[in-house]
């Protein structure tokens, strides 16, 4: 007897600790978008169970392990190869260090400083990681962003230096590939948990309060797009659900982003995006013309539509523009600067481009 009492209790447990979205769990946000979605959503998620921030360190154990029992550290791993080195619980927890590889520690992807260190989002998983203790140190309060002009490489190739993305011209940090939709969805749980919860919240670079400001918003879309949500993102998701009690919802529904984010989304929701595109945009940004190249020899015939952040469609005026050469070029003189999204379709193909208008 007392042998099945134990058995029930650890099949219980197990189902507990690998459990998925409750059922139910975002009924109320069902049918909407934008802003009240986004207001739904964060009726949904907040007053969560707040763990203690010395707590983070045994709970790291269950959000952040690799299949190797090592720390899953995104500022050192390298997906598919052999990163340069790797951390064990506990025994390698920091502590001080002086150099790369030295110890890890908890990294605040929303620096603390951005939300005046209180004590909610201060121990708020789905923005915390362990990462290495200096590379989170030279990351600091910077903004993420794309770097055209490093000043220091980390060594699984994470970079600081001047940014190059539309909008922002001074320092911002640049993780793996991998691990830039993860982030970037972590960014839009913690605008969509604090909403209305910020009033002591400072202004960065990247952000008003809990809001983020339109050049960094471009650039977690971008990342949200190019990085799919990934079985390591859902884990976690679930494991931080079982120490929280709420869940990040644009892991469980990535389709919420463009919805809230993409203003007037409902007029281009049908756009679908691939990672892998077979066409190449140039150059981007651009001031007077720009080019779309086939990536591959193919004959195909493609149309291209553009449209505004707005949802408005710009080219061509009248019906669609085909693609019946290997580079098709694009006048964008009397565009006004800023962002489109070009929507090229060849059979039953949809790719999504980003271009920037300078």
């Amino acid at each position: 007897m007392k042998i099945r009492v134990l058995l029930l209790f650890a099949a219980l447990y197990a189902l507990r600790l690998y459990a998925q979205i409750p059922l139910g769990y975002y009924n109320s946000a069902q049918g909407l978008t934008g802003a009240p979605l986004k207001t739904a959503l964060h009726n949904i998620i907040k007053n969560h169970t707040v763990a203690s921030y010395n707590s983070l360190w045994t709970h790291f154990e269950d959000t952040d392990k690799k299949t190797n029992g090592k720390v899953w550290d995104i500022y050192s791993d390298l997906p598919g190869g052999s990163p340069p080195y790797e951390y064990s619980f506990s025994t390698d927890q920091c502590g001080s260090y002086n150099s790369e590889a030295d110890c890890y520690n908890r990294e605040h992807t929303w620096p603390q400083s951005w939300f005046n260190s209180e004590n909610t989002p201060s121990s708020d998983l789905f923005h915390i990681y362990p990462t290495d203790g200096y590379v989170n140190n030279i990351r600091g309060n910077y903004p993420y962003g794309d770097v055209i002009s490093s000043s220091w490489i980390s060594q699984n190739g994470s970079k600081l230096g001047l940014c190059a993305d539309a909008g922002y011209s001074q320092t911002v940090f640049e993780p793996l590939d991998e691990y830039k939709g993860d982030l970037a969805r972590g960014y839009f749980y913690m605008s969509t948990r604090y909403q209305n919860e910020d009033i002591s919240w400072n202004t960065s670079a990247a952000t008003n309060k809990s809001d983020i400001l339109p050049w960094q918003t471009d650039v977690l879309l971008n990342w949200h797009h190019l990085d799919p949500v990934s079985s390591k993102e859902i884990n976690r998701n679930n494991a931080v659900y079982q120490i929280q009690d709420n869940r990040n919802p644009f892991i469980d529904n990535p389709q919420w982003i463009d919805s809230i984010w993409i203003p007037n989304y409902t007029n281009i929701k049908e756009l679908r995006y691939s990672t892998k595109s077979a066409f190449l945009l140039y150059p981007n940004p651009a001031t007077d013309i720009f080019y779309i190249a086939k990536q591959d020899r193919s004959e195909e015939i493609a149309t291209i539509n553009i449209y505004t952040l707005l949802g408005q469609k710009i080219y061509p005026i009248d019906n669609q523009k085909l693609i019946t050469e290997r580079t098709t070029c694009i006048n964008c003189s009397v565009w006004d600067k800023g962002v489109y999204y070009i929507k090229v379709t060849a059979n039953e193909r949809v790719e999504i481009l980003k271009f920037v208008k300078e």
